[in-house]
């Protein structure tokens, strides 16, 4: 069990929370939820002992384990994988580290040995025979293969560096588990294992910051909410929380309607009969009444949604696209290897791989943005395209521009009311709209890129990883505003409730050849032929 007492934290003269007095316990996994800069990272450091809180205390025995997830990439460059994932258990590791240090001196002595023996119960005790089977059972579930366990962490990927940090973090079956954004680079079939892991977690507390909803609603029984300067847990996963918190808004605005209604009728009766003396007693009576009369208040949440809307300027015919032997080698490697199909009208397609450089060469090449080695594709002569990449630095980095006149680029309408009404909607407001676009954070320059897309009125869109760097709260509204668009969409993404809600039909791209099928995602990777199909494609 871990848990706070009175647990307060402030930066710079702001309060993030207050009095905060919550108990996680073993055999649960919480979601920690709330809006950027809600605090919940900051919350999580103040459980893991990375922070002091500026008031209160965290209750933890500090006989019991606790694991967190690495944010350094970067920590361990000169370790090989495998001990990576093994100094998740840092008393077994150390115990392994010094039995094999009085082994290897030359001149040892029965202290030393008797010493050795001591360390050899205690890892019968810990089970460290079997740990280094159990590290590469984990990394092989994560995609990690027996061909990179030897390696040292700088020769891996950034990706593969991200899997072999979690990895670290789930190994040695401890008490607690703490994980920031752990889906944050893993690609489907890893946060597909890392859900049915953490499903079988008995004894264990996990609590999780995430964005992908699929997830939370997978892994979660409790929910705990970072708002209004509070944290306040609610039994069952995302989805029970989304729909209850809903529901307590809209009843407390309908209460409120109904007294704001009252309350001009008061008004409108002591207006007219106040000044009538056969009426007076009874204008005095509603004045009572009226002063008496509250609306119930209401928090002020920190969540913000944005309004996110794309409106096709025209329909984009019969003929979308068509696409006939696309051949790509980027650095030596074919990455795409004459693929070739046609895109019907209103098909919103996810693209899929088990390597995402796959797609994102596709949708650069299919937006213009690079050149295939030979085949060809044609869009429709009405179609227009609007796409988003995955790195938009290249519209921001070097750019003093201020946000209003970043975006004025972009629109038809060139005047402030209509530019700052645009902002407005996507959450720069007021003065924020004359912030320098070279220093607004990554969650931010999304939404500058889906307004750029927004003001052009195509009517195709391509979206590579849209999701990433956004909160829930914007993910939601991307997610419902492209369910609503009416016309063609090509996207890639990680995000299991994005694909299934948005996609109508797949694509997947291997090595040899492409499977193409008209269903919903979660049928698709379901189907059993389909599963068998693709381990033939991907040899």
């Amino acid at each position: 069990m871990i848990a706070t007492s009175n647990l307060s934290m402030s930066f710079g003269g702001r309060k993030l929370f207050e009095d905060v007095n919550v108990k996680f316990t073993p055999g649960n996994c919480y979601g920690l939820i709330g809006a950027n800069g809600a605090g919940k990272s900051t919350f999580v450091k103040i459980l893991s002992g990375e922070l002091d809180p500026t008031e209160g205390e965290v209750i933890f025995d500090k006989k019991k384990s606790m694991a967190v997830l690495k944010q350094d990439h970067f920590a361990y460059e000169e370790n090989a994988v495998l001990d990576v994932v093994l100094m998740g258990h840092e008393e077994l590791y150390s115990i392994k580290k010094e039995q094999e240090e009085l082994y290897s001196k030359p001149d040892a002595t029965e202290e030393d040995y008797a010493r050795a023996g001591e360390l050899t119960d205690r890892i019968e005790e810990l089970d460290g025979w079997s740990a280094e089977t159990n590290a590469e059972k984990i990394l092989m579930g994560l995609g990690i293969g027996a061909d990179l366990h030897t390696k040292m962490m700088k020769e891996l990927t950034e990706g593969e560096k991200v899997k072999v940090l979690l990895a670290q973090a789930i190994f040695g079956d401890p008490d607690v588990l703490l994980l920031d954004e752990p889906t944050n680079g893993l690609d489907i079939m890893a946060i597909s294992w890392l859900e049915n892991f953490l499903m079988t977690l008995e004894n264990t507390t996990v609590i999780v910051i995430s964005h992908d909803r699929h997830f939370l609603n997978k892994v979660c029984t409790h929910i705990a909410d970072v708002d209004y300067g509070k944290v306040k847990m609610y039994v069952g996963n995302y989805d029970f929380w989304y729909e209850s918190n809903q529901l307590m808004v809209t009843l407390i605005n309908n209460k409120n309607k109904k007294l704001e209604q009252k309350r001009a009728e008061l008004k409108d009766f002591i207006a007219r009969f106040s000044a009538n003396a056969s009426k007076s007693k009874q204008a005095t009576s509603r004045k009572k009444q009226l002063e008496n009369l509250q609306l119930e208040d209401m928090q002020v949440s920190n969540r913000k949604y944005p309004f996110i809307e794309f409106k096709a300027e025209r329909e984009s015919g019969n003929n979308i696209l068509k696409v006939e032997n696309l051949t790509k080698t980027i650095d030596g490697v074919k990455v795409l290897d004459n693929i070739s199909f046609t895109i019907n009208p209103k098909d919103k397609v996810i693209l899929l791989s088990k390597n995402d450089i796959v797609k994102t060469t596709l949708l650069s090449i299919l937006a213009g943005e690079i050149e295939p080695d030979s085949g060809s594709y044609t869009w429709g002569v009405t179609t227009t395209q609007a796409y988003m990449p995955r790195d938009n630095s290249k519209f921001f980095e070097g750019s003093d521009l201020a946000l209003i006149d970043w975006l004025r680029q972009y629109s038809p309408d060139q005047h402030d009311s209509f530019v700052r009404g645009f902002l407005g909607r996507m959450l720069f407001s007021g003065e924020e709209s004359f912030k320098k676009v070279n220093v607004l954070s990554g969650g931010e320059k999304v939404r500058c890129m889906l307004s750029r897309m927004m003001l052009t009125g195509s009517n195709v869109l391509l979206f590579d990883n849209p999701t990433d760097h956004l909160d829930l709260e914007s993910i939601t509204s991307l997610n419902k505003s492209l369910v609503k668009f009416d016309e063609t969409i090509l996207f890639a993404a990680h995000d299991h409730e994005f694909i299934q809600t948005v996609a109508n039909r797949i694509i997947e791209v291997t090595p040899n050849g492409i499977l193409d099928k008209l269903m919903e995602y979660d049928d698709y990777i379901q189907d059993e032929a389909i599963q068998e199909r693709l381990e033939q494609l991907y040899g």
